[in-house]
């Protein structure tokens, strides 16, 4: 098969890995071309052509032209295979981080390369910033990372045969048993980015042992993240917490790994989830937020996890309450809106109301400005720890379930069986098949999708609220 593989760009981490892991798996199989918005910056085992009018849109006044950009495109295809390729596989077209792409994508598919469109990330999921207004392309090829996604999807309107789910492989640690200096450190292995909870983290470390420090690897990227970064480590600071915030800029990642007692992840949204599969391979504990949307995936799968804890729950009174639920509606409404959704489809009262009801909120659902008066509270007043270990059990004993050497032993198993190079090969090279002997008639509703991320029960401030000090 002849196959070309697009996304906006080639920087490291993220959809690049992935592609660079479809780029392993197939290239013994496959002839392959990538093609991306700018040059990669490192060296790719198979051809790579830039187009510039696929990469991200910084300049709103540029108007690019989508038929001249498709042009492009189909160029570069001939250039590499006078017929054309077998298929095209872009990843997260659904961005709108390139304002024609969508525009693009149907100008190829009206001249005749079958599309194979894969999500990783989805606007609807917090980020009204990247949504695009316009239909994504229809009677084409989806394909998804996690059952999560799979049957948001199909919900939305696209059918089995035209919707594949395609999980990510993992790439073991290749650790030196010598690294190991028996620290009882625990390590969050992150770019500190909004969504990662850095906040929970930190509240976490007030019930490890004594001088137990709580590590955190990389600093973030953007702008946003990084204000709201420097305000958990300027607080970190001034309460004189036990945290090592930018430890894997003078460490490498895996002495880091190495030296952990275990791992830690307080992330209240990831898309695939290597956070949950990783570490095993290294012979590492994972501890701290599930989210079962995503490990489904891996339980069903024989990865043991009932260690970790579903909620965070604290007392609304250690907190401005009344502010919250006046924040919380307004942009949870707000949110509704740019996402073309109605105030009615809503239960937003009804949520404020349960909520006061129990008494108690899940950490998660706050953002910084209301994580830090709950800290505020642990911090000036020790003897709070015990009631909210009361309310939250798996704090009397962080990050120590009693079989850990078992349960390691058997989780790295689970994640070298399961999620290796060679499974997820056959999977590539299946869906690839079923795509081009199933052509499809199908269509998303956004609406639909968007309603299925804006659900009050789980609704955010944090992930979907801009910073506020």
């Amino acid at each position: 098969m002849k196959i070309a593989l697009l996304h906006y760009h080639l920087k490291p981490g993220g959809v690049t890995t992935v592609l660079r892991h479809q780029v392993d798996a197939l290239k013994r199989d496959c002839s392959l071309l990538v093609l991306s918005g700018s040059p990669p910056g490192s060296h790719w085992p198979v051809p790579c052509k830039s187009i510039p009018g696929i990469g991200y849109q910084y300049d709103p006044t540029l108007t690019p032209d989508p038929d001249k950009i498709a042009q492009e495109i189909q160029q570069a295809i001939q250039e590499s295979w006078k017929g054309g390729c077998d298929l095209l596989h872009v990843h997260n077209p659904t961005l709108a981080k390139n304002r024609i792409f969508l525009d693009v994508l149907k100008v190829l598919q009206v001249n005749g390369i079958p599309l194979l469109l894969q999500i990783h990330d989805f606007a609807e999921d917090g980020r009204p910033q990247a949504y695009f207004e316009d239909q994504y392309p229809d009677d084409c090829h989806y394909s998804v990372i996690n059952s999560r996604d799979y049957y948001l999807l199909l919900n939305a309107g696209l059918k089995r045969k035209g919707l594949h789910l395609l999980p990510n492989p993992v790439k073991p640690f290749d650790i030196d048993e010598g690294l190991s200096s028996g620290s009882e450190d625990i390590l969050y292995p992150v770019r500190a980015i909004r969504r990662k909870n850095i906040g929970e983290a930190l509240l976490l470390s007030l019930y490890f042992k004594k001088k137990q420090a709580l590590s955190i690897t990389l600093p973030p990227n953007s702008p946003a993240d990084m204000t709201a970064y420097k305000g958990w480590k300027h607080f970190s600071k001034i309460n004189k917490l036990n945290i090592r915030f930018e430890a894997g800029l003078d460490n490498q990642f895996e002495q880091l790994v190495s030296r952990a007692q275990c791992l830690l992840t307080t992330s209240i949204t990831e898309g695939f989830g290597y956070t949950f599969l990783e570490a095993w391979t290294a012979g590492k504990l994972v501890w701290g937020r599930n989210l079962s949307e995503i490990t489904k995936d891996f339980t069903s799968q024989g990865l043991r996890l009932d260690h970790l804890y579903q909620q965070l729950r604290v007392p609304l009174t250690w907190m401005d309450h009344q502010l919250f639920f006046t924040q919380w509606k307004r942009c949870l409404l707000e949110n509704s809106r740019l996402f073309g959704l109605g105030s009615g489809d809503i239960r937003v009262d009804h949520a404020i109301d349960e909520m006061r009801d129990t008494g108690l909120v899940d950490f998660g659902q706050l953002d910084e400005f209301f994580q830090k008066q709950i800290l505020q509270v642990l911090i000036s007043a020790p003897s709070q720890k015990s009631l909210l270990a009361e309310i939250n059990p798996f704090l009397k004993d962080p990050a120590l379930p009693g079989n850990s050497a078992d349960l390691i032993r058997h989780n790295r198993q689970v994640v070298l069986n399961q999620f290796n190079a060679a499974v997820y090969r056959e999977n590539l090279l299946k869906t690839y098949h079923r795509v081009l002997n199933s052509p499809q008639k199908q269509h998303i509703d956004k609406h639909r999708l968007a309603a299925s991320f804006l659900n009050p029960e789980t609704f955010s401030l944090l992930k979907w609220r801009r910073y506020v000090e």
